[in-house]
């Protein structure tokens, strides 16, 4: 997977925020099968590749049509994985959007008669794995959103993903540390920064004042350790691990 061959495939993953009444919002979190060839078994965010249909309604709006197409990946995915349309209203029958995604309908013809507020997604990480890695490389972009006041209850859609749960940040990190849960090496960082806040808008805010740039890590020696590193200035408050503890799916 190196050279001309390399074609990092784009993907999108949402970050959907619960605001809680006292302490840090809970995030939505998805654990994948164990058949899954990518991440089996890890927790994670609802996620997956951009498609042609997600392109194809990215191209009535205006903007960067790569984010635009993300942002719709990332709704898409969303409903499909979680039944939860974030960033979407108007939707008469959300059992029967999630069905058609799923029959592969063009998310532009489901949500014909819906509004789509992308918007309503910060963007606020880009990760991009090195070319060496033994699994299909995904070129993905994070998007921060807080849950809808008038959600409908989350739902696992018992197809890529077996268990779906609400839970604090740091409450997932204490799960992977106590080998309850497994989480991979973009995961562990993402929920090291969302642990900082206590607030959707606290985590907005902190997306926007850092630069979004594609994150690969590099293996690299320090104090006769080999650890997993990634760039200093872009949020995140743990920028290196070990590599024997690092999961790199």
């Amino acid at each position: 997977m190196t050279g001309a061959s390399f074609q990092p495939i784009p993907a999108a993953t949402l970050i959907v925020m619960r605001e809680r009444v006292a302490g840090p919002p809970e995030l939505l979190i998805v654990e994948r099968s164990a058949a899954m060839r990518f991440a089996g078994g890890a927790l994670v965010f609802p996620g997956g590749r951009v498609d042609p249909g997600d392109r194809a309604l990215a191209g009535l709006h205006r903007g960067d049509p790569d984010d635009l197409a993300a942002r719709i990946a990332a709704i898409r995915e969303t409903i499909e994985e979680a039944g939860l349309a974030v960033g979407v209203a108007g939707l008469a029958d959300l059992e029967w959007v999630r069905a058609a995604l799923y029959a592969g309908r063009p998310m532009g013809e489901v949500l014909a008669e819906a509004v789509i507020d992308l918007d309503a997604l910060v963007p606020f990480a880009r990760w991009l794995p090195p070319s060496d890695v033994s699994h299909k490389v995904f070129d993905t972009r994070f998007y921060l959103a807080r849950l809808p006041d008038d959600a409908a209850e989350a739902a696992v859609d018992g197809n890529e993903n077996v268990r779906l749960f609400w839970a604090r940040a740091q409450e997932v990190l204490d799960a992977a540390d106590a080998g309850r849960a497994r989480i991979i090496f973009p995961t562990r960082r993402n929920l090291e920064r969302l642990a900082q806040f206590g607030s959707f808008a606290e985590a907005a805010a902190d997306a926007r004042a850092h630069p979004v740039e594609p994150i690969t890590p590099w293996v690299e020696m320090r104090d006769g350790e080999e650890r997993l590193c990634i760039p200093e200035g872009l949020g995140y408050p743990v920028t290196s691990q070990g590599i024997g503890t690092a999961l790199r799916a």
